[in-house]
């Protein structure tokens, strides 16, 4: 039970992710969406989006993970974190010009 907030972070994070997936990007920092034209926003919200998702459901595995092994769960949320971050500097570089 030491580990709960990892679960309760992992469905937070990916209901954030959701919310951005389905076209809100009001979640998302004002200054990060600041340059996103109106045309681009259901794009940059997909591509953040998917990002916190993956990282999201990575933590919730972690979680799972944990009743079996800790070492596992390095192997599931690592990777996932750098892919997630990926996809969402993705979005930023792409529809924001920049990460600020």
């Amino acid at each position: 039970m030491d580990n709960l907030i990892l679960l309760v972070l992992g469905l937070f994070i990916s209901a954030l992710g959701i919310i951005n997936i389905k076209g809100n990007i009001s979640t998302i920092h004002s200054y990060n969406r600041r340059k996103v034209k109106e045309e681009d926003v259901p794009k940059y919200g997909k591509a953040v989006g998917t990002g916190a998702l993956i990282i999201g459901v990575s933590l919730v595995l972690g979680y799972i993970a944990l009743f079996w092994s800790e070492e596992a769960m390095a192997f599931i949320i690592l990777p996932a974190v750098v892919v997630g971050l990926g996809f969402m500097l993705y979005g930023q570089f792409k529809y924001n010009g920049g990460i600020f």
